[in-house]
């Protein structure tokens, strides 16, 4: 499966480390961005509160990709479902989850990183909630109507 997002900085790589924590050895998540990005610091902090070591982790780029088929791919910017169009990927499904990028909060350390942290435990739970049907083979990787956002469906 694909995560996506802008810089590969800081949702997209979230989610896919999610996803490998929640499911070890069952499932394989990588990450990407529209755009190149820089490792965020405060993805490594949040990430190691919970047991993940994200020190290794490097931005890539949608064009950098080898792969072209994913059972899944999920959309986490506004940017990202344009883009994944235009690489012509081949997907079982593709999702669009609206998520807020934390990167663009404002104010103390400690504000800051508790908007990570938010964007960590509601990813957290919508990826154990969205993959463990696929995972458990109980569902094919078609679109989830819950999870999916149609284009003119966006508030």
């Amino acid at each position: 499966m694909l995560f996506v997002c802008s810089m590969n900085s800081v949702r997209s790589p979230i989610a896919a480390a999610l996803a490998r924590q929640a499911f070890p050895g069952r499932i394989i998540a990588r990450s990407v961005g529209v755009n190149g990005g820089k490792a965020d610091q405060f993805v490594h902090e949040v990430m190691e509160e919970i047991g993940i070591d994200m020190s290794v982790h490097t931005p890539h780029i949608l064009d950098e990709l080898v792969a072209n088929r994913f059972d899944l791919v999920i959309t986490l910017s506004d940017d990202a479902p344009e883009a994944v169009a235009r690489k012509g990927l081949e997907a079982g499904a593709v999702e669009q989850w609206q998520v807020a990028d934390p990167s663009l909060v404002e104010g103390s350390r400690e504000l800051i990183l508790q908007a990570y942290r938010d964007l960590r435990d509601s990813l957290r739970k919508r990826v154990r909630t969205r993959l463990e049907p696929l995972v458990s083979g109980a569902l094919p990787a078609k679109v989830d109507p819950t999870f999916a956002v149609r284009k003119g469906d966006q508030n």
